[in-house]
């Protein structure tokens, strides 16, 4: 499994960015994917994650109503909507699977992680 994010940058407080996140791997169908994301100074969160199937989404209470998490398996590919941005939303977006079923906010429960994508919300 190798994962690659891309879609981060400079957005204005209330716009909008999509991530987006693709598995170079032969089983990205099994795993729930989540994203998680570190502020300079503070230790990385979870953000949302979905089940293999998409049938379970689940969020953080901070980025409820604004943030949708979805994915394409036949493109093996995770997204993040992100819509209503606040500038404390800004930090390095992560993408990470899980190969044991989602155990959302558990960062542990990840088995593998991307490098990340800056983004940054100006005020």
């Amino acid at each position: 499994v190798q994962l690659v994010e891309s879609g981060g940058g400079l957005v204005q407080a209330g716009g909008s960015l999509k991530l987006s996140c693709v598995d170079s791997g032969r089983t990205f169908t099994n795993y729930c994917m989540g994203w998680f994301r570190q502020a300079p100074g503070r230790e990385r969160e979870f953000v949302s994650a979905v089940s293999w199937n998409g049938a379970s989404t689940y969020y953080a209470d901070s980025v409820k109503g604004r943030f949708t998490i979805s994915r394409d398996n036949a493109e093996k590919m995770v997204y993040l909507q992100m819509n209503s941005l606040k500038p404390e939303d800004t930090a390095v977006y992560y993408c990470a699977a899980a190969k044991y079923g989602c155990v959302p906010g558990l960062e542990v429960k990840y088995d593998y992680w991307g490098q990340g994508t800056q983004v940054t919300v100006s005020s």
